[in-house]
Parts: structure tokens; sequence; C-alpha cells
């Protein structure tokens, strides 16, 4: 039995070198208001990825809804719910079934007054493999996020997994250099982002489409800076008058575009992705190697006066 469970631990830490092209499915969906059909129309599509071959799923962030942070309503709380709940227990469910990772975004009933934002990986098994809550909470007009979400107190810490080691991350964390780079520092293969984002229809189309570049470009830095892969899966259609601009893209340890959606429609995609290109790029730029981490103490200060 020991040497059965010795094996079997081999086999999920050393997953990626013997699976050095990862097959990723992107969902890019836009939501109703009925949960139960935003969720059958997920594994739908999750099911329609697996025959295709992938092996690791993400979706968008808060999947199962409509984005409900537009506004600031207490009768939302109960769109919560408990992890372990109802959705790992569905998704883990499918995931055993499809022996697939996939990577899910929920609205995480804590306690009693007490919510996180929370991206839960399921393993091949059906098992939970780790779970990370958001860190950085926006507080934007029609992003009203501090209302439902406390930080997340996890860490930046990768999710150890049967096709391997995942930095996931959730969406306005995509904004913060430090963020991408704990997650490398701590063995990431790959940088994942669930996100919900999207235009302030008061803007000019130049505007809109500055921020949607904007958006793009600091995550391909990520990947450059980091040497590793990123992907990010955004949700797509209007809401309540708020276009979500899609654009889900998979970016490779150069920051090469691998994949991008489009902006304005859904997409379901099978996206393979060279792990091993990783080893290369940080041997031809050894960014890790070269910082100079006796000199960043003040990183950690809000501003140098």
């Amino acid at each position: 039995m020991f040497f059965c469970f010795v094996i079997s631990t081999l086999i999920r830490n050393f997953a990626p070198s013997m699976h050095p092209i990862m097959k990723i499915g992107i969902i890019q969906q836009h939501n109703g208001e009925d949960v139960k059909t935003n969720v059958l129309h997920l594994a739908t599509k999750i099911r329609q990825l697996a025959k295709e071959g992938a092996e690791l799923m993400v979706l968008q962030e808060l999947h199962n809804s409509l984005y409900f942070c537009k506004q600031e309503d207490v009768n939302l709380f109960d769109l919560a719910e408990t992890i372990p709940g109802p959705s790992t227990q569905f998704f883990g469910n499918l995931a055993k079934e499809l022996q697939v990772v996939i990577v899910t975004s929920l609205f995480e009933r804590r306690a009693t007054g007490l919510y996180h934002n929370t991206a839960v990986v399921l393993d091949k098994d059906g098992t939970i493999a780790g779970k990370y809550r958001k860190m950085h909470i926006p507080d934007d007009p029609g992003y009203y996020e501090k209302f439902y979400f406390t930080p997340g107190d996890l860490g930046f810490q990768p999710i150890q997994t049967s096709v391997g080691k995942l930095g996931v991350l959730v969406c306005w964390d995509q904004w913060y250099p430090e963020a991408a780079r704990l997650m490398a520092l701590a063995g990431a293969e790959l940088l994942i982002y669930p996100t919900a984002i999207g235009y302030d229809p008061n803007d000019t189309k130049e505007e809109q489409e500055r921020q949607r570049m904007a958006w793009q470009t600091v995550q391909r830095g990520h990947a450059v800076a980091n040497g590793l892969p990123v992907v990010t899966v955004n949700r797509v259609g209007e809401e309540d008058g708020v276009p979500f601009w899609g654009t889900s893209f998979v970016a490779g340890p150069q920051g090469e575009l691998i994949y991008e959606a489009p902006n304005n429609q859904e997409e379901v995609a099978l996206v393979e992705i060279d792990m091993q290109r990783s080893e290369q790029v940080r041997r031809w730029w050894p960014f890790l190697r070269d910082r100079r981490i006796e000199n960043y103490n003040d990183i950690t200060k809000r501003y140098i006066d």
C-alpha cells in the first residue's frame, strides 16, 4: 500500500514533465439570470471540450450567475454557497467523470457575514485540489466588490494538480505584478485568471479600447517577466447595460499570443501550450536569477515618501 501511495504521489507531482503539451479548454460565456441554465451550459461545453482532448478547463469569474456586483444589495448574498458545497460537488463529479481538471470561480459563504470571491480547482478524481481567495478587491462604479467580498487570506500559493502546479488568481489581481511574481516564486507553472471585466458604457470608444488593450498588455507582461504561460478567461455579452469585453486569451512565456477570443461573442476553444518552453525561455532570460532581492525592501510599503 505504501509503495502504491508513493508512486501515485510521484505521478501527480511530476505530471507536467510527462505531458509537455497542455490541452486547455477555454469557455467564454454570456450568462443569463437563471443559475441552473448557466451551469448546464457550462457542463455541455466542458463535455464538448473533453471529447476534443482538453485536460484542463478554465471558467470565467463568478460563472454561475450574472455579475451581481453592479449594485449593493444585501439580498444578493443569497447567491453565495459553502465550499465544499453544491457547485464543488457538481463540477467535481463532472471532473471525475471526464477525467479533467476544472478551474471554477465561486461566491463563497465562509461564515455568516463573511464572504469571498474564491477560485476552486477540482482535480481529475473529483476532489478539491485547492482554492484561492481573491486578494485584490475593486470598488469602482459598476464593480462594487468591496461590499460583497473580504480580501483573501490564503496567500499566493500555487495549487498542485495532476496536470501541474497552477498559479490561480482572479480578475483584479491581474493588474498586480506582485501577485504574478509571488505565484512564480512559489513554483507555479501556469498563471490562470478567471475574469469578469468590461467597458464603462459612458466612455468613448477610444477609451474603451485603450482599457481593453491595457488589460491584455499587463498580463502578457506577467508572462514575460516570469517566463510562464498565462491563461485568462473573461465573460462576454451585455448585462444590465454593462458590456463585458470577452477577449479571453492565452499567452506564451514570452508574451506571445497563442489564442485570442472575440470581444463580442461566446467562444469555446481548445488551446495547446508547450509547457517545456518556459524552461528554455528562462534560460535565455534568467530574470529570477538576476533579481536584486536585497534591495527590494521598500516594495512592501504603500508609497515611498
